[in-house]
């Protein structure tokens, strides 16, 4: 396999160089700085940072870059990634809040997008994109992807539901019953997700490597997640997988118990699986205390998903714009 050599990193007064372990707390304390600014909803753990340097095909000394400034401060960082013989690839970046309106933010996206444009290349990949995720309030970030020559292609939309309204009571269909997540024997579930959103927008399978970040995420909760599985069979038919941020408090002042996956597969839709799953975890959100039941939904999806959740109570809290840049 060939591999790209990365552009050339910036200037703007900072010294550059590939992203290692060494520099996680670095990285983590400048996040909490950007998080600081921006009040994103979210923002990535130390365990998601460490993520970045088990992946193989995302070798961090190729598609990273690390600006220090002279008191030895990291005041930027950037990082592409996508899965091997796709056509997407995706940016991660950020400013320190003080070393902002400086160029460099538009210096960095320019830096992946050379990066990215080498890599797809060195694969064979025509027609490749580099994708970017922005939350709507974020001004600024929105005018660098515009500046920039990238376009919106998705909204995404952040949906709650207070947990004191009555949860309905929506059993499964005789013959189905809810399994509690177990993340060491979960592979069924891997399977029947990467089936349910084999035809979903920006959706692409989850190997056995990332599967297994996903259930042993610090933040993910498999008391609170499931699957529904046919007795007679054995067959794993639909599932919820869920998290609690702790910090999520902070930004939006109440506790979420947030579905971070929901899918049914294909032969087994249409018969109320999804909105059983959802009820289930509202339940099981509601007995550990959580005030709300939390989710996100691509509001394009064709599956009908925005028209489901907002009939189970969930309202709009935020919006998401997924940038798209092409790149060969």
């Amino acid at each position: 396999m060939t591999i790209a050599a990365p552009p050339p990193f910036p200037d703007h007064g900072l010294s550059w160089r590939a992203l290692t372990e060494a520099d996680i707390d670095a990285w983590h304390a400048l996040i909490g700085r950007m998080a600081e600014a921006d009040k994103p909803v979210w923002s990535e753990t130390r365990a998601d940072l460490e993520e970045v340097f088990g992946t193989a095909h995302n070798d961090p000394a190729a598609t990273t870059a690390a600006g220090y400034d002279d008191g030895g401060v990291l005041r930027a960082v950037a990082r592409v990634h996508g899965n091997a013989g796709s056509a997407v690839a995706y940016t991660w970046g950020g400013v320190d809040p003080q070393w902002r309106r400086r160029g460099i933010g538009r210096a960095l996206y320019a830096w992946q997008a050379d990066c990215q444009r080498a890599r797809f290349e060195a694969a064979g990949i025509s027609g490749g994109v580099l994708r970017t995720y922005t939350e709507e309030q974020n001004t600024g970030h929105t005018a660098l992807m515009r500046a920039a020559g990238a376009g919106i292609v998705r909204y995404f939309t952040e949906m709650t539901r207070s947990l004191d309204v009555p949860i309905p009571d929506l059993p499964l269909p005789a013959g189905y019953v809810f399994r509690t997540l177990d993340p060491a024997d979960s592979e069924a579930v891997r399977l029947a997700h990467n089936e349910a959103f084999a035809e979903h927008w920006g959706s692409e399978p989850r190997d056995r490597q990332r599967w297994k970040f996903t259930v042993e995420h610090p933040q993910f909760k498999p008391e609170w997640s499931m699957s529904v599985v046919e007795t007679a069979t054995g067959e794993t038919v639909a599932y919820q997988l869920a998290s609690f941020d702790s910090d999520y408090r902070k930004h939006s002042g109440y506790d979420e118990g947030f579905t971070d996956l929901l899918g049914v597969r294909r032969t087994w839709r249409g018969r109320g699986f999804a909105p059983a799953l959802l009820a289930e975890a509202m339940r099981r959100f509601q007995a550990a205390g959580i005030a709300h039941a939390g989710l996100g939904v691509d509001t394009e999806n064709a599956s009908g998903a925005l028209g489901l959740y907002t009939r189970m109570g969930y309202e709009p809290t935020k919006r998401d714009f997924a940038w798209q840049l092409p790149l060969t």
